[in-house]
């Protein structure tokens, strides 16, 4: 394949091909206008909805999510944040798949404590394996350790997602030898997930091979977050291109720009 096909290649997920690479959540916004206008400017295909604290019809009298992000122009990605045990994660999905008629494609996310949201991998495993038995697609997260990452392919999860930092944090991608050993060894697509602060970040998960990045905070509690969601769309095609194109070697010192060899002075 030449460099410009390959540039071109979408990504893939349970089977469905997209073409943007940036994956967008739907918290932490103004109103429901910002959060309709930021993901319009993110460029994304696949929005993510946290199931226990967006409306998307369990409410009737609330304002709803979907009258702003039509399902029939994104993909709504229903996920489990907010939830600290196995039985409430797989009750949340099962939820989704009610109000979405059917839809089988969820984030799995189980945490550990409310302080660092870092993943519990006991909880996770035992909700990821009841969810792909009952005929979920199953995207995780879960932490950088690439052992962990590897039996969640193998159990069935079509998308794995590390954190790159704690999730809310912006502290960006704390362990990107991790984050490569994940996309060197894993099969399925890999998206960095949680801890992307700004768009340098989002550009160095994509140079390091990653398939794709979900964020939500980087761009919701950006100043101007609709302009942070146009910097992350630009930022997820650099660094992809830049992965492909194949950087230069690191050297300990300088080489001239200008080969000298075979001039006359």
């Amino acid at each position: 394949m030449n460099q410009s096909a390959a540039v071109e290649r979408p990504l893939v997920v349970a089977g469905v091909e997209y073409e943007s690479r940036l994956l967008v959540g739907t918290g932490k916004y103004k109103d429901l206008e910002e959060t309709r206008a930021a993901i319009e400017a993110s460029g994304a295909q696949i929005v993510t909805v946290a199931i226990r604290r967006t409306n998307i019809g369990q409410n009737p009298d609330e304002p709803n999510l979907l009258d702003v992000i039509s399902p029939q122009r994104y993909t709504i990605l229903p996920n489990t944040a907010g939830c600290y045990t196995a039985e409430d994660a797989v009750r949340t999905c099962r939820l989704a798949r009610e109000l979405l008629d059917g839809h089988n494609l969820v984030t799995l996310e189980v945490l550990g404590d409310e302080k660092t949201l870092y993943p519990d991998l006991t909880a996770t495993l035992e909700a990821a394996e009841v969810l792909i038995k009952d005929g979920f697609q199953v995207m995780v997260y879960t932490t950088d350790d690439p052992i962990m990452a590897k039996r969640l392919e193998e159990m069935g999860c079509v998308a794995v997602m590390p954190l790159a930092a704690p999730i809310g944090s912006g502290l960006g991608i704390r362990n990107p030898y991790n984050i490569r050993l994940i996309v060197e060894n894993v099969k399925v697509p890999i998206l960095v997930d949680a801890g992307v602060g700004t768009a340098s970040d989002a550009a160095i998960a994509m140079e390091l091979g990653c398939d794709g990045v979900l964020m939500n905070t980087a761009i919701a509690a950006a100043q101007q977050p609709v302009l942070m969601a146009s910097a992350m769309k630009k930022a997820i095609e650099a660094g992809r291109e830049a992965y492909l194109a194949g950087r230069m070697p690191r050297k300990l010192y300088a080489s001239a720009s200008s080969p000298i060899d075979g001039t006359f002075f």
